[in-house]
Parts: C-alpha cells; sequence; structure tokens
C-alpha cells in the first residue's frame, strides 16, 4: 500500500513581528538581520495560547481540506520541541481530545527541526504496513517561550506556528523515497540544558541560561549546508531522478543564506526552493508544512509533481522525503 498527502493547512498566530519591532536592547537591526537571515517578520503566541492550539488551527484546515472528517483519523503525530508541558501528557493526546478524535492513537515526536520529515516517514511506514488508513501529522513550535531574549544570535531567529498534512493509503500513488539519518556525535551544538532527568528543575532554581535554548550558530551552519546536499543528492540517487525532474524542493526555513549555499554547491537552481522565511522565521519542525501549505494554497501545485521535503535540526537530525503530488 502507499500514501498520499490529501490535505494540508497552517496556522501563523497574531500579526507579524518585523525586524524593528524587536526590543531595542538586542541592539539590531532590520537591515542586519535581514542581510544574514532573510527574516524580516515573525509571529507569536499570545500568552493564552498553546502549542497544541496552535496544531489544533491547522489540523482543522487541513482535515477540511482533505475532506476528512476528525472521527476518520487512525493515528496523530504530532512533532515538536515545545509542548504544552515538559515530558506528560503528550501534546498530541491534547489536540486528540480539542479535535474530538477519541478513536485515534496519538503519540508526540521529537527530532527537532527534522521533527516533520521524521513524522511524515513513520505515518508512511504505518500506511505501507496497514496498519493505518488515514493519520494526521502536525508540526507545531512556541519557539519564543524558550529563547534567550539576552542572546541576539538566536532571538531574533525564531518564531510560532503550526503546519499540518493528512495522510492516506492510496495504493495508486507512487511511492514515496525518503532518507532520515543523525549525527548524535554533533549533538552539542544545539541545546536546551535544563530540564531533562540529566539537570531537573529543583525547588528555588533561578531562571538562566540552561532554561533556553543555545546555539553555536557556525557549526550548525556547516552542518546544515553540508547534509541538506547530501540528502538531496541521496534521494535523487534512490529514485533515479535529476533535479530537472524536481518540482519543488521545500527545505526547513532556518536561514537563506543556507538555502543559497545549499543551491550553489549542489547546483540546484534558488527558484526550485520554496521560501517562506521572511515571513515566518524559523518554525523548527512547524516550518516544512507550512511553507508546504503556503504553496499549495497560491495554486501552484498540481497532480503528478514531484516534491521534495528536506530538513536539518538539534540532535543533529537530518532527514528528507521524496513524494509526488
Amino acid at each position: 500500500m502507499n500514501a498520499r498527502i490529501t490535505g494540508t493547512g497552517h496556522y501563523l498566530p497574531g500579526s507579524p513581528i518585523h525586524n524593528d519591532d524587536l526590543p531595542k536592547e538586542l541592539d539590531t537591526s532590520h537591515e542586519w538581520i535581514h542581510s544574514h537571515t532573510g527574516i524580516t517578520n515573525r509571529h507569536w503566541a499570545s500568552p493564552e495560547e498553546a502549542c497544541s492550539d496552535l496544531a489544533l488551527k491547522a489540523s482543522l484546515k487541513a482535515l477540511e481540506n482533505a475532506n476528512c472528517k476528525a472521527e476518520e483519523i487512525d493515528l496523530i503525530l504530532f512533532s515538536t520541541v515545545t509542548p504544552d508541558f515538559i515530558s506528560f501528557p503528550a501534546s498530541a493526546t491534547l489536540l486528540q481530545d480539542k479535535l474530538g478524535a477519541p478513536q485515534a492513537a496519538a503519540m508526540d515526536l521529537n527530532a527537532a527541526c527534522s521533527g516533520f520529515v521524521y513524522a511524515l516517514e513513520t505515518a508512511y511506514a504505518f500506511i505501507k504496513a496497514e496498519r493505518y488508513k488515514k493519520i494526521l501529522v502536525v508540526g507545531s513550535e512556541m519557539l519564543s517561550r524558550i529563547v534567550d531574549w539576552n542572546d541576539r544570535s538566536t532571538c531574533v531567529l525564531f518564531g510560532d506556528g503550526a503546519g499540518a498534512v493528512v495522510v492516506e493509503a492510496d495504493e495508486k500513488a507512487s511511492p514515496w523515497f525518503s532518507a532520515l539519518n543523525a549525527r548524535g556525535k554533533d549533538a552539542m551544538a544545539l541545546t536546551r540544558l535544563q530540564g531533562g532527568t540529566l539537570n531537573p528543575y529543583k525547588s528555588g532554581d533561578v531562571v538562566d541560561h540552561g532554561h533556553f535554548l543555545a546555539m553555536d550558530g557556525k557549526k550548525v551552519y556547516l552542518f546544515a549546508v553540508s547534509v541538506l546536499g547530501e540528502t538531496i543528492q541521496n534521494l535523487l540517487k534512490q529514485s533515479g531522478l535529476t533535479v530537472e525532474d524536481i518540482d519543488y524542493i521545500v527545505p526547513h526555513q532556518a536561514n537563506s543564506r543556507i538555502i543559497e549555499a545549499v543551491a550553489a554547491r549542489n547546483k540546484i537552481p534558488m527558484e526550485k526552493f520554496v521560501l517562506t522565511i521572511e515571513d515566518t522565521g524559523n518554525t523548527s519542525s512547524a516550518s516544512i508544512p507550512i511553507a508546504l501549505d503556503i504553496l499549495i494554497q497560491k495554486g501552484e501545485v498540481k497532480p503528478g509533481q514531484r516534491i521534495l521535503l528536506v530538513g536539518f535540526g538539534a540532535g543533529l537530525t537530518y532527514g528528507g522525503t521524496l513524494l509526488q503530488w
């Protein structure tokens, strides 16, 4: 049994936050941020919103576009590094309840910014094994809640948002090609150190750097440029296709300069890449499904076109999926 994405949706909370609207204490500028990252705006959730709330709004759109009822969903896969609660209950179970899908199995998945492609491949494997027929795959993040607002090298990069897709069994669909990898030896290049069993919270703890996201920007940049190209070439080799056969490449939206470097190194025209980072910032595992839905809502994806999704993230993880629409 093969699979097909039958519906997509996304949600960006609140109004766009322009670079000029960032706290003046950061001592930065729109010109510097945009020239170094490609980012102009990002969205931040309101204090009343939770990660599962963002996921709900994206999921409802995906279900509507798939002409699928929540009661038909067999499994919910929820990719996030910013769940509603630090350990449990899983955000997927909270989403299950909010959607009104009590029959669906539900679980969270954490592969950071690669999480959506990891979750998508998990959905495909379940359908190939004929365990489930209709699966909701969600990437939802609230990075604004975990950035260090004293670290201008990271806090300007991230935004909040959610994206979702409905994946359904379809024996007539073309097979997908997938590549998932990790580089655990470099895991400490992108971290949030406080709160796990190695460094648990203690009564009276002061909020300090360990509570927030921290990144070795140079190491992550070099990793990203290398593995995005590696993954694209891997998927092309698996499928027997060339770059010319691919209609769109939807990458993780981390930094436009990373994408430009990947394009140059691999001799891929920039117009193949779908870029939404200017208006969303880095939304971690939500970035690929958000960009995919924006592309589809523009009416630019036609049946039979080939789309390559590719991401990288903390862990360090990376991977991609090549599918035919």
